[in-house]
């Protein structure tokens, strides 16, 4: 029974990774559309400078958390979101001071 209930746990830890890890890329990857859409237009426009602050103080504070839990899938996956916004934010930065203020929606 009890070699039963060890691979079941085995089993459930693994199952959890899994997903962890196929959310964890999807969250990640959201943020390329957008970076490739900056990098080509060079425009920033509806983004909000508060906004990215905001998350990446956050996606900052999962890669601490991460890093607290021994969890790779917490600090790669954020680590990778933070890369990922830090290039909108100096997108969002040079606008801003190409026009001397946030654009506006």
């Amino acid at each position: 029974m009890t070699g039963l209930l060890n691979g079941s746990i085995r089993g459930r830890s693994m199952f959890e990774t899994i997903v962890g890890t196929l959310a964890a890329a999807c969250t990640s990857l959201s943020y390329i559309p957008q970076v490739w859409k900056c990098w080509k237009t060079r425009q920033t426009g509806d983004l909000s400078l508060k906004m990215l602050c905001i998350l990446a103080t956050g996606i900052f504070l999962w890669v601490v958390y991460g890093f607290i839990k021994s969890d790779w899938v917490i600090v790669v996956a954020n680590s990778v979101s933070l890369i990922l916004l830090l290039n909108l934010l100096v997108f969002k930065v040079i606008e801003v001071r190409r026009h001397g203020r946030e654009a506006t929606a």
